[in-house]
């Protein structure tokens, strides 16, 4: 019969195991892990250089390419030069047909920017408003065509509200003006309140948005930090620009993701679009 030898080292090792594992299986998922929403995601922005993006090679409505660069592991975008009305696309060199997308953003106010999605060479896409004004709004989709007219979806606009020294605090919210041309019945299969847009989205900071893009005739949802804003379904939207076919050879079932500055005079002189922390995940 063999006989267990009662040790100090022993004595140390029985006390210290059940504390070993109760840690490992106590330990908080997040500490191992990324966030769950977030697993499965590819970065599209190493936080230093342009790197797997290109700027629209030939010109388009809104000019030759605008100028891109990255400040402080962040990608800044404005009109080149700024306040000449020359401005363009940030496209990615890799195609992506359905897919969620993560992006944070933090225009200034005076931005007329946006998000587009299966984007071609000529700047043609659905796109994802960020437009950052006066009468703008964010979180819509809207299409990009090349002389022809664009599907706008806005049930309503924001106008910025400012403090005596200029600075933005808020926003009031107003139906859009232009009536059957940017809002009807079954545009869109979901809006969000002004109430909820105006909760969701942070004044002077950074904001997340989530796009997730699905289908031949996609369906095209948005969030801003964890609200839903709207959901169009290119297969049932009653939009007259709504054209599922056209768009779709226009489009394709796949294309670049990319950042827009707007070529004109709607984009303020020296105002700048910023994103980082650009990843995607495959569907």
């Amino acid at each position: 019969m063999t006989k267990s030898r009662f040790t100090r080292r022993g004595l140390l090792t029985r006390l210290a195991l059940p504390l070993i594992l109760t840690f490992q299986v106590d330990l908080p998922w997040s500490a191992t892990n990324s966030n769950p929403e977030e697993r499965g995601f590819t970065e599209l922005f190493d936080g230093k250089s342009l790197s797997g993006w290109h700027t629209n090679e030939k010109k388009i409505d809104h000019g030759t390419g605008g100028q891109w660069q990255v400040e402080n592991g962040v990608i800044t975008g404005e009109q080149n030069p700024p306040g000449s009305g020359n401005g363009g696309i940030l496209m990615t060199d890799k195609k992506y047909g359905d897919f969620e997308l993560m992006i944070d953003l933090a225009p200034d106010w005076g931005v007329d920017s946006g998000i587009f999605l299966r984007t071609n060479e000529k700047g043609e896409c659905f796109q994802v408003y960020v437009d950052y004004h006066d009468q703008g709004f964010i979180g819509s989709v809207s299409t990009e065509r090349a002389g022809k007219p664009r599907m706008i979806n806005r049930p309503f606009y924001i106008d910025g509200i400012k403090d005596n020294n200029g600075k933005l605090t808020g926003f009031e919210t107003k139906p859009d003006e232009r009536g059957a041309i940017s809002w009807g019945p079954d545009y869109l299969k979901y809006n969000c309140t002004p109430e909820q847009w105006k909760k969701a989205w942070k004044v002077g900071q950074w904001n997340t948005m989530r796009i997730r893009c699905i289908g031949k005739y996609p369906k095209i949802t948005t969030w801003i930090n964890g609200t839903k804003i709207a959901e169009f379904d290119s297969e049932t939207s009653r939009n007259p620009q709504n054209k599922k076919e056209e768009l779709f050879e226009a489009f394709g079932r796949e294309g670049a993701i990319a950042l827009q500055v707007h070529g004109g005079k709607s984009w303020t002189e020296g105002a700048k679009c910023r994103w980082k922390n650009i990843r995607i995940k495959t569907l």
